[in-house]
């Protein structure tokens, strides 16, 4: 399905964006992050089915036991229990965030409808709950996380058709959410939505820039204006 075996986040540029979330909840949108970051590598590196939904069922699970045990000796775990939880966000909640995979794995990227299943389960998913650690729930932001997680998908699917139409939904879920003005406090994830738009402007078969002038700059403008 992925065309790389392990695509991890471009570090300098997530640094940089978690400095736009408010001090207090920095540590929450870092374990949000890693957490997505743990689930997509399962499927990037993983290639049997079976071993894909096994290691996305124990997620799910351990995030719903959230709410009930203390987390088990895994970092990711650990971090969003005392970081993420204590905020009002139930584990049952961000284990949502691994349905929005679980939609990929089992169905067909060619389909507009896995896509859909996918975008909203993760990046919609994501960036409501983290909106809501970040204090304002009340600010839209689906479009911004449907279109981020489409980017994403539309640099990594191996099928040149179903990467294509990935990428058109992708920038048709942006364009009206970098139109807005986002509040101080959702900058974060506004930077996020600004850095799926770029990474979508750099030709699919070429690397993606980190932290290059421009692209910094770009970020930068967005946390000072909130365009």
């Amino acid at each position: 399905m992925f065309k790389n075996p392990s695509l991890p986040p471009a570090a300098p540029e997530r640094a940089l964006i978690l400095t736009y979330a408010p001090p207090g909840v920095r540590g929450g949108l870092a374990a949000m992050l890693a957490l997505d970051d743990a689930v997509a590598n399962i499927l990037r590196s993983t290639r049997e089915p079976m071993l894909v939904q096994m290691r996305l069922t124990w997620w799910h699970d351990a995030l719903t036991k959230l709410d009930a045990a203390p987390p088990p000796a895994e970092p990711v775990l650990q971090a969003l229990a005392s970081d993420v939880l204590p905020f009002g966000i139930e584990g049952a909640q961000l284990a949502r965030l691994v349905e929005g995979w679980e939609a990929l794995s089992e169905g067909d990227p060619c389909e507009a409808g896995v896509r859909v299943g996918y975008a909203v389960g993760r990046g919609g998913a994501l960036f409501a709950l983290a909106a809501r650690l970040l204090g304002d729930a009340r600010f839209d932001t689906a479009g911004a996380g449907q279109g981020w997680a489409l980017a994403d998908l539309a640099r990594n699917l191996a099928d040149p058709a179903a990467a294509a139409a990935a990428r058109a939904e992708a920038e048709t879920a942006l364009v009206p959410a970098l139109a807005r003005r986002w509040p101080g406090s959702l900058r974060s994830l506004g930077a996020l939505a600004h850095l799926a738009a770029m990474d979508l402007r750099t030709p699919a078969a070429q690397p993606l820039p980190a932290a290059t002038p421009g692209r910094v700059a770009r970020l930068a403008w967005h946390r000072l204006t909130g365009r």
